[in-house]
């Protein structure tokens, strides 16, 4: 098996409205890399939820009593607790500048997801702007494969990843949050190992697996790489969704 990630290069600034399916065969473009069967794009969040208009400047964000009553107990500004209240199923857990929710998308994170590295916007308040996940990001990474599948011809994968802490574990890895057109999880149940007995539990966050490896090569801070391409992905496109790598809540052995 020979697994290749390749950074695209030379993406600009993305802004509300861009097309970036158009972007990114543009830049596939410039370095001579086509588009083949069972090829991957892995997208970080970021530049997904700027193209959708997630941004949100704090100055416009009325508190509500709740987020008042959480500022009690978290150490943030009672604006960006109101963004987080909403963009939230519940409040898990709080400590100090911690909190700890269940997003309205099902997973569990920091913050709901709402962050203020790299998204300063040369408007007003530029240093009051902060960015949303995306509404829908299987929605958005259908939308994206689409584009490419037309433009290309091929059978494609999309992945859309964010950066989340662990439990169990310190320091932040790539995560998937929304995908389209590859597994989240793939059931090896049943299957034999090298001795030939059969596999009773596993069960392989396959999406995630990817998305941690794309991070690794796209960096967390200035690299300015947010799409990388898959070549050699180990396991057969199929439609799928990042519903499936949710773990249900009654067995959350951390709940």
């Amino acid at each position: 098996m020979k697994l290749t990630l390749t950074p695209l290069p030379g993406l600009p600034a993305i802004q509300t409205g861009d097309d970036l399916a158009s972007l990114i065969f543009e830049a596939m473009t410039r370095i001579d890399l086509s588009l083949e069967n069972d090829d991957i794009l892995v997208l970080a969040q970021k530049i997904v939820s700027k193209s959708e208009e997630r941004l949100v400047n704090l100055s416009a964000v009325s508190p509500s009593p709740a987020a008042y009553e959480l500022a009690k107990r978290v150490d943030k500004d009672v604006r960006l607790l109101e963004l987080i209240l909403r963009e939230s199923k519940e409040v898990l857990r709080t400590r100090g500048e911690v909190i700890i929710v269940e997003h309205r998308l099902g997973f569990i994170c920091a913050n709901a997801g709402i962050d203020h590295s790299n998204v300063r916007q040369k408007m007003d308040n530029e240093d009051q702007w902060v960015l949303l996940l995306p509404e829908d990001p299987d929605a958005s990474a259908q939308k994206i494969r689409e584009r490419l599948e037309a433009a290309s011809g091929a059978r494609l994968g999309v992945m859309i990843i964010d950066s989340h802490g662990r439990a169990w574990r310190l320091g932040t890895v790539g995560v998937a949050i929304g995908l389209s057109g590859m597994p989240g999880l793939v059931d090896l149940r049943g299957q034999p190992d090298l001795f030939d007995f059969k596999l009773q539990v596993t069960q392989v966050g396959a999406a995630d697996e990817l998305a941690a490896a794309a991070s690794l090569v796209m960096g967390q801070a200035a690299e300015g790489t947010p799409v990388v391409h898959v070549r050699g992905f180990p396991y057969p496109l199929r439609e799928g969704s990042s519903t499936e790598l949710l773990r249900p809540k009654e067995l959350d052995l951390f709940r």
